[in-house]
């Protein structure tokens, strides 16, 4: 093969996996009017969190699946507040034909089983954990990590823009300034440990607070850990 038939069929791209965190708003209802006002006010709470976020919008558990939903009337109301839709979850057929029409891709529904509360005298015992993934350099901003089955330690800074993920404990020496979320899989027993608390957001068994909220906390800026309580977000000082 000469040098212009390697170029020729020369690979012009690559399949790679990879994990990203999108955000899914689940429609409970399409009011349009009240979804345009709520949509507001969350956005006003936190700006900065839906700057830019891609979004998947569900609407396979609407409380009202017999009136039949104008699905370019609910995407106007969404990009009127600059929010993205990328795709939608859906069910029944005509609501599927309905974004077949203008073209937003179609996921299948959630087929993850709702979790029951877990009871205060018994708590759900947390999964069992492989050894810890442990990271001796600089989490740097745009990067992502994820702990799979295992606790997450950080023995270095975590810049802003970078991401950090795990099934099991989150642990950083050093300051966290990006997102952490520890118990991804479900586990309300893990739990986030930092030498600086700065994050843009933290996350237990989805639970999470943004950068606005933990602003207002007296441990923001010093040594932190992050817990669930009787399902309620705590954050305490170490």
């Amino acid at each position: 093969m000469d040098q212009t038939d390697f170029l020729e069929h020369a690979p012009v791209f690559q399949i790679k996996g990879s994990m990203v965190t999108l955000t899914t708003l689940e429609l409970i209802s399409h009011q349009l009017e009240q979804l345009d006002q709520q949509l507001a006010d969350r956005i006003a709470q936190a700006p900065n969190f839906f700057n830019e976020t891609p979004i998947i919008l569900a609407i396979d558990k609407r409380q009202d699946p017999a009136t039949a939903l104008d699905l370019p009337a609910v995407l106007n109301v969404f990009k009127k507040h600059q929010l993205h839709i990328m795709a939608l979850r859906a069910e029944r057929e005509h609501d599927i034909q309905a974004a077949q029409a203008i073209n937003l891709p179609v996921l299948p529904p959630s087929m993850a089983k709702e979790r029951p509360a877990a009871s205060p005298k018994a708590p759900a015992a947390p999964t069992g954990l492989l050894p810890a993934k442990i990271i001796h350099s600089p989490v740097r901003s745009g990067q992502q990590i994820y702990a799979k089955n295992s606790d997450l330690i950080v023995l270095a800074a975590v810049s802003a823009g970078a991401e950090l993920l795990a099934d099991g404990h989150i642990h950083v020496y050093g300051p966290l300034r990006g997102r952490a979320l520890a118990g991804v899989n479900g586990n309300e027993q893990a739990r986030i440990f930092c030498q600086q608390l700065g994050a843009e957001l933290v996350s237990i068994a989805g639970q999470y607070k943004i950068a606005e909220d933990l602003r207002r906390i007296p441990t923001w800026g010093a040594a932190s850990q992050i817990f669930l309580q009787d399902q309620q977000m705590v954050i305490q000082a170490m």
